[in-house]
């Protein structure tokens, strides 16, 4: 299962431009484009500091809520 997730991970990354495929004829190897991979991860962090703003944001827009339990 490890093994097929992080296959897929590889496969999305190749495909993103993030690593590229290089061969020879005597080895293979995967090369990790850094410039890219910083620009992902700040775009990354980005998109989940919006989301939570926004999640913020919205939760203050509550006027109240009544959670006690009457039995």
């Amino acid at each position: 299962m490890i093994k097929f997730i992080l296959a897929v991970i590889i496969i999305l990354a190749l495909i993103g431009g993030l690593i590229q495929f290089v061969s020879t004829e005597q080895s293979w190897a995967l090369i990790v484009n850094k410039k890219t991979a910083l620009s992902s991860v700040q775009n990354g962090v980005m998109t989940v500091y919006e989301f939570f703003k926004s999640l913020v944001s919205d939760a203050s827009q509550i006027k109240g809520v009544d959670l006690s339990s009457k039995s």
